[in-house]
């Protein structure tokens, strides 16, 4: 039985429809290749401004998982 330890990495995703579709698409694009995802941790929202409005959004995360036995 495993215990309640994580491993964690930081990642960036980005959107142009908004800061949950950057966070979703991060952590899809992760699932591929990092199992028992647990957790995430926004830390830091950025945006791309073109004419006035945003044009893009940029989420860097923590994404939490545990090790596998």
């Amino acid at each position: 039985m495993t215990g309640h330890i994580y491993k964690s990495l930081e990642l960036t995703g980005s959107s142009p429809k908004g800061i949950e579709d950057a966070v979703s698409r991060a952590i899809a694009k992760a699932a591929k290749s990092v199992h028992n995802i647990k957790w995430f941790e926004v830390t830091q929202v950025r945006g791309q401004v073109e004419k006035d409005k945003v044009a893009h959004w940029q989420v860097t995360m923590k994404l939490g998982f545990t090790l596998e036995d």
